[in-house]
């Protein structure tokens, strides 16, 4: 029982160790990441090389193939992308493997004492993540030393032994017990760190250990597949894709290649058995890679018959949300920026129930003011999205300049909801409009016209300049905004002196000056969006 409690202990500082590392690596990454993630192209080798980096950074492939199963169901990576970057992360997967294997477990005090006095006394924010990226390096390594100072007294255990050297003689048996290990754990980085604390006292061997690599390698499938549920079939597909890899992969080598590859890791280091499964674990992962890069198209094809296209399923963009979705929170700034995206995709919506709206009014349709009504309907369901998003989004690692644009984001989602309640309103005014028989006069008509095109205008530039962080041309929303305002008592004066001389009726003058109102206030909220550009908090990095 002891045994079993300090193990889980020493897993648990692992685990802990290994994730704190990978959020400050993502901090201090930052825009880097993203840029990272932009070099995605139709290219598969891109694809693979991005995967690579990506989850060398994040410290986890579980992480970067849920973040890909959330990028295929946002419909900004296709399935030809996903496969490279799902290989690349298998390949960036073994730099855990690799540290731990390594005989600096003496270094691990002096990064914590390091990491805890920059922690302590730098006030400036990169310094602080550089403390963090020690801290949990240290963090990590004791975590090992505590599993091999674990399972060291097993070795007295004979039962214990000769169950792992029979995982070389019957590998089925060591595959399951992999698989088993990666499901609980979630983390293959943690059960390699598991079986090379095991090699580290001399308890497993190579033969024994590779099958329960191959396992493992399974395993990680399982968080992709969990997260696949309930989203779009091509996320699925992703999902499956991985499995389908990982499969593939261990069965080549099970029955194919695990003597060539035991032979090749003694070669390099005879005597170390933590070094030989690090040294297979890359190999492995390497030669999987190669062997299969060049039949990628046939991977896709076979997630695609495993989960086909039905004619009676919804078409993707029928769906509120595009670009966000839960799974990338695992890379914070990607999440954001797909945050941003959404929000201006919101703004867009907002824009087509104000358009739809005035063109109701204008054109006395009533098909437009229910078009209106509609898109109306779509922009609150998308705030609401977009809003417990940011939520979850600010209590993940982000760096100081994400979390002033996560506080902006907030209030900019607010002024494009109301932007789209004035629409409405001015939409439920087109009907009474239409349902009463009420019109406007001819100059009455002339003046909203001109007042809703400099009020587009004005909205139409704020989209613009959130969408480019344009501060200069925000700075013209200001101007415009008070044109707007000119307009409107303008407006308001003559139509006093259009009542005063009954060209005008008072029913329809009613709805006349509400609509002022609301075009007014469209103004004012575009100006809302216009200052948080101004004021630096809300950027595309």
């Amino acid at each position: 029982m002891d045994i079993v409690i300090r193990l889980i202990g020493g897993l648990g500082l692992f685990l802990y160790g290994m994730n704190l590392m990978g959020e400050s690596l993502q901090k201090s990454a930052g825009a880097k990441l993203k840029k990272i993630i932009e070099l995605l192209t139709s290219n598969v080798v891109m694809g693979v090389i991005v995967g690579t980096i990506v989850t060398m950074i994040i410290q986890s492939s579980s992480a970067t193939t849920v973040m890909v199963v959330g990028f295929v169901n946002a419909g900004i990576m296709s399935l030809t992308q996903a496969i490279g970057v799902i290989m690349g992360a298998n390949i960036g997967t073994t730099v855990t493997a690799q540290l731990v294997s390594l005989d600096v477990d003496y270094l691990a005090p002096v990064a914590l004492g390091i990491g805890i006095l920059i922690y302590l006394f730098s006030k400036k924010t990169k310094s602080r993540y550089l403390a963090e990226i020690l801290i949990g390096f240290g963090i990590l390594f004791t975590g090992m030393e505590f599993m091999k100072e674990a399972v060291s007294p097993l070795k007295e255990y004979e039962g214990f032994t000769n169950m792992l050297l029979n995982f070389g003689k019957n590998p089925i048996l060591g595959v399951l017990m992999g698989f088993a290990i990666t499901a609980i754990v979630q983390s293959s980085s943690a059960s390699m760190g598991m079986l090379i604390a095991l090699a580290s006292e001399g308890l497993i061997p190579i033969t024994a250990a590779l099958p329960i690599l191959y396992g493992e390698n399974i395993g990680t499938c399982v968080t992709s597949l969990i997260s696949s549920i309930g989203a779009s079939k091509n996320a699925k597909r992703a999902a499956v894709m991985h499995l389908t890899f990982n499969v593939i992969g261990s069965l080549l080598f099970m029955f194919l290649l695990s003597k060539p590859i035991v032979a090749i890791v003694k070669y390099i280091d005879p005597t170390d058995a933590a070094r030989q499964i690090a040294n297979a674990h890359t190999l492995f992962n390497v030669i999987n890679v190669i062997l299969l890069l060049p039949a990628n198209k046939l991977i896709v094809n076979i997630a695609t018959r495993i989960i086909p296209d039905k004619d009676s399923d919804e078409e993707d963009d029928d769906r509120v949300i595009k670009y966000i979705d839960e799974r990338m929170i695992e890379t914070p700034s990607i999440a954001l920026s797909n945050t941003l995206k959404e929000s201006i995709r919101m703004s867009e919506k907002a824009k087509q129930a104000f358009d739809f709206s005035m063109n109701g009014v204008f054109e006395r349709s009533e098909e437009k003011i229910k078009k209106s009504f509609k898109r109306e309907h779509l922009v609150n369901d998308l705030q609401k999205n977009i809003l417990n998003y940011l939520l979850k989004l600010s209590k993940s690692p982000l760096n100081d300049n994400a979390i002033e644009t996560v506080d902006c984001l907030f209030n900019v989602v607010n002024d494009i909801e109301r932007i789209g309640d004035h629409s409405e309103n001015i939409a439920e005014l087109g009907k009474l409009l239409i349902d009463n028989d009420l019109k406007f006069s001819k100059d009455a008509l002339e003046e909203l016209k001109s007042m809703y095109e400099k009020v587009m205008s004005t909205y139409s530039y704020a989209i613009e300049a959130m969408k480019n962080s344009d501060v200069e041309l925000a700075y013209k929303i200001i101007k415009m905004e008070e044109q707007v305002d000119m307009m409107e008592k303008s407006s308001r004066k003559n139509h006093m002196t259009r009542l005063n001389n009954n060209t005008c009726n008072i029913e329809s003058g009613v709805l006349y000056l509400d609509m002022l109102s609301n075009l007014e206030r469209i103004s004012d909220h575009s100006l809302n969006i216009a200052q948080q550009v101004i004021s630096g908090r809300i950027v595309f990095e």
